[in-house]
């Protein structure tokens, strides 16, 4: 079972890295939860493989200090839709 859970979060973090991906669509991608996501590229894999652990706490990073950005097209994008609904478009 120990192999199993070392495997997973090694193919987690290159998934990360080469699609620089978030932790909720690695999540989403993977069918596991974001809390498993999480612990296994932020704490397994920075004993398992720490070469890779700092490849990836540069993308998740990254993505942290971009978040804002996303949340605001995507609350720009929903009200754009229910504009759109409204007038029936």
């Amino acid at each position: 079972m120990k192999g199993i859970v070392e495997e997973r979060a090694a193919m987690l973090g290159e998934y990360i890295i080469e699609n620089g991906a978030t932790v909720r669509s690695t999540a989403k991608k993977f069918g596991v939860s974001k809390s498993t996501v999480h612990k296994d590229v932020s704490q397994r894999l920075k004993t398992l493989n720490p070469a890779l652990y700092r490849e990836v706490r540069r993308v998740l990073d990254i993505n942290k200090s971009e978040r804002h950005i996303r949340g605001g097209i995507a609350t720009k994008n929903k009200y754009l839709r229910e504009k759109a609904l409204e007038h029936g478009e």
